[in-house]
Parts: C-alpha cells; structure tokens; sequence
C-alpha cells in the first residue's frame, strides 16, 4: 500500500529547524509526565479506582482523537487551519468545518487561568 504525497508534502520526514524539534521533545516529556507522575499520585492518595476510570478514557477517547489528528495532519501536509481550508475544499464540505483547524490552534490556550 502506497501514500499519495500531495505537492505542499515534503517527501521526506524531516524536522524544519531544531528549535521544532526541541519543543515537540518538550511537549512529549510533559505528556509523559502527566500519564505517568499524576496516577501514581493518586494511587498513592487512595484515588485507584478514579486511575482506572482516568486510563479507560485516555484509551477510549484520546486515542481515537489521536489517530484522527495524525490522519488529518499526513493528509493536509500544512498547519491546522491550512490543512482544514484545504480538506474542505478537495472533498466539498461545509466551510464550517474549518473551525477544527482553528480549535486546535486554540484549545492549548483555554487551559490558563484568567489574570485578575
């Protein structure tokens, strides 16, 4: 089975500075961090039963929501909004759907507390 690389895909899989490279590093280590470091916190604090139900929904829901993204990202070939504007134009459907492209953009923001 072959892959179509579409004109705005590199054919190779590359990273395009170093500085891309340190920070996805980065973002990896804190995902580790969190899967790891928080259930043992809680199992330790006598919270075992919320680990399973916590680990049920990382693998019933976040890797779904993975793959999905990585479909879509290898598909594009482009940032978020670039790749949505361009699905949604190849496959004719609803201009709305470009607002997934600016979610994902976004949601990492919506994670801070408000300043007061």
């Amino acid at each position: 089975m072959s892959e179509t690389v579409h004109p705005h895909q590199q054919a190779s899989n590359l990273w395009t500075s170093k500085m891309a490279f340190v920070l996805a590093a980065a973002g990896s280590a804190v995902g580790l961090g969190n899967i790891w470091k928080f259930p043992y916190i809680t199992g330790e604090n006598g919270g075992g039963a919320f680990v399973l139900v916590y680990l049920a929904c990382i693998f019933l829901i976040g890797v779904p929501v993975l793959i999905a993204e990585i479909m879509i990202g290898r598909r594009g070939g482009q940032s978020p909004v670039a790749t949505m504007r361009t699905l949604t134009k190849t496959e004719g459907t609803s201009k709305g759907w470009r607002i997934i492209g600016w979610n994902g953009v976004v949601a990492p923001f919506s994670c801070f507390p408000s300043m007061q």
